[in-house]
């Protein structure tokens, strides 16, 4: 029987286990998937830790994971988009994807391109779509100054990217180890803390920032509007909810951009060579703790992947 991450109630990463489950059969107009790997992000943590009970309760037992890449093993009735043996990128909303197979709806699915590695496939879709919405929230263009707090962080190495390939000069805050790679993609680096608002003023090129993208939280977003004087209409945050509403500024993520869509496009720049995601580890799916307690310590340039 194939295996798959469980956990049977809200708690630490000790809840999490490996276990045995029924084969998947994909229904009408799914996929069954055989999964080279699938990421795992912060937001997966805090399901599991209840803290997101209000928003996205679990259905215990519940799975984990969203990202994925791997082989389509079967296809359900009226599928003509895949066949097996094809090579995907794609996604699930059922909270399944850390398995060794996952049934997925055929249109969030997008063919994986050779020269795209498994283990970039399959930690794609949260951290891409995020930073993909992050940008088009901002209007990251030609002539701006944009800063990226968690720079080095999942979401932060492609928003940085995007925003540099939109033709933004781009200021990425990020710890001193994590410079060099900023450096080698022409992002500015700037070490976060005490100080940061000089550093900042200091690296932009007019001394004057036009938009900011908020991937931490903390007071990131009071620092953006009030001491570097950005407009409320070009910052976004993914973590301070309670500063949208106090400040006025957008809180764009991943569900407000096409899933396999901007996969799909994502998927050509990597495959171009126009966009590095580091992947900072990999663990076998039967490590799931560790890939999480690795998750849990923070300081990761990139992203950790699930091998199953």
């Amino acid at each position: 029987m194939p295996k798959a991450v469980r956990f049977d109630e809200y708690g630490g990463i000790d809840v999490l286990k490996v276990v045995e489950v029924p084969q998947p059969e994909p229904g009408a107009g799914q996929v069954l998937v055989q999964v080279k790997a699938a990421g795992i992000n912060p937001g997966e943590a805090k399901i599991r830790d209840g803290l997101l009970h209000s928003m996205w309760p679990a259905t215990f037992p519940s799975g984990e994971g969203s990202d994925l890449a791997g082989v389509v093993a079967r296809v359900g009735s009226g599928v003509t988009a895949f066949q097996p043996g094809d090579e995907v990128i794609g996604y699930v909303d059922t909270r399944a994807a850390q398995a060794e197979y996952v049934v997925v709806e055929a249109e969030d699915l997008t063919p994986k391109p050779p020269a795209v590695p498994w283990d970039v496939a399959g930690a794609l879709k949260v951290a891409g779509t995020t930073a993909v919405a992050m940008v088009r929230a901002v209007g990251a263009g030609s002539g701006d100054t944009v800063v990226v707090a968690g720079a080095a962080g999942g979401v932060g190495v492609i928003a940085v990217q995007l925003a540099r390939l939109a033709g933004a000069t781009v200021i990425g805050l990020a710890s001193e180890p994590n410079h060099e790679w900023l450096r080698a993609h022409d992002i500015i680096p700037v070490t976060y803390g005490d100080g940061v608002v000089e550093r900042i003023r200091a690296a932009a090129p007019s001394g004057k920032v036009d938009a900011f993208l908020d991937t931490v939280g903390g007071d990131y977003v009071q620092l953006a509007v009030d001491d570097l004087a950005v407009p409320a209409s070009r910052v976004d945050t993914i973590v301070s909810f309670d500063a949208v509403k106090k400040f006025g500024v957008k809180a764009e993520g991943g569900a407000a951009v096409p899933g396999a869509g901007t996969l799909a496009e994502l998927a050509e720049l990597i495959a171009a060579g126009q966009l590095d995601v580091p992947i900072f580890a990999t663990y076998p799916l039967d490590q799931v703790q560790d890939a999480y307690r690795r998750l849990a310590e923070g300081h990761l340039l990139g992203k950790i992947v699930l091998i199953p």
